[in-house]
This record gives C-alpha cells, structure tokens and sequence, in this order.
C-alpha cells in the first residue's frame, strides 16, 4: 500500500497476546499499522516512532476490531488474514519499493534476499534490499518472514530466528530447526 507524506496526528498502540510472544500493533486515526514489533523489541519500535513521527503522540489502546481480528486470525493459522490490513510506512523511496515487493510473495512461499532484489529490478542491490527488509517497521503484515537465504537458510529477523522459523511454520512453509 502506498505511503502518506502526512505524519499521523496520534497512534494508539494495541498488545497482542500471540503464540511466539506479545506483539505490539501501532495503528493511526484511520486504522492504517504504522508499526508492529514485540514486546522485547519496544524501546527500539519506540524510538522508531519518535523519529519518524516526532509530533505523533502515542495512546495505549485497542486498535481497530478488523485489525485485531486479522491478526488473531493469522496467529491461529490463516495464513492470509494479514493481507487484509491497511499499512503505511515512513521510508524511503528504495525502502518503500522493497516493502511493497515483500508484499507480493504470497503467503507459503519465500524468496531469496537475490531474488527481492531481481524483483525490483536492482539485481546487484542484494545487501541493500537486506538493510531494507530489516528496516521494515510493519513487519508480519509486510511479509519480511518470507525472505529467506539463497541457499535456503533462515537469516535475519529482526523479531528472532525462532519466530521467523514460526510464522513461515504458520504459513505452510516447511523449514528444518
């Protein structure tokens, strides 16, 4: 989903309770995520916020039902429940690209960090597009989960290899321990 240049005026932030850990849901006025992470990873979503959204106050709250639902609903196997949620993220132009590249492997698939790059047509851009997904801050929903080594390898998540190895187990795709 395209970004907006205009800064939420409030985010309300909603916790989760998920198999693999407390999730933190960010959504603005409109319902739009604007940030997930977990709770071991809040200072850092925190601070993400406070940068790139340095006059957005931050509510403790419920987010929208269909937000909250989505995600239940994910996290109780259906893999494509998330598919549903508006996002919007504060990035750059290459980020922006990434993001809504990793928004076309489909559920129960993966790529390789070589093959995202291929995706958007920057095929030599492999470490770059890596920086990128691991700034994705609407990660599940902007499927990061799903990139996967070339060699078949999970590497990097932000949110734990564990929790990647989870969520791609959630989805159908069948990784060694």
């Amino acid at each position: 989903m395209p970004t907006s240049n205009a800064p939420p005026e409030a985010l309300t932030l909603d916790r989760l309770s998920t198999p693999i850990g407390t999730a933190l849901l960010v959504t603005d006025e409109m319902g739009c995520l604007r940030a997930f992470n977990w709770t071991d990873y809040e200072p850092a979503m925190m601070a993400w916020i406070a940068r790139h959204y340095p006059n957005t106050s931050v509510t403790e709250g419920r987010v929208p039902s269909f937000v909250r639902s989505a995600f239940k609903a994910y996290f109780q196997g259906d893999a494509r429940a998330l598919e549903v949620v508006p996002w919007k993220a504060s990035g750059t132009l290459f980020q922006l690209n990434v993001w809504n590249a990793l928004c076309t492997i489909p559920a129960g698939e993966t790529v390789s960090y070589a093959g995202l790059a291929e995706r958007i047509g920057r095929p030599t851009a492999v470490r770059a597009v890596g920086l990128a997904n691991g700034a994705n801050p609407v990660a599940v929903v902007v499927p990061c989960h799903r990139v996967i080594g070339t060699n078949g390898s999970l590497t990097g998540y932000g949110g734990s290899l564990p929790r990647k190895r989870w969520l791609l187990n959630n989805e159908g795709v069948a990784v060694s321990p």
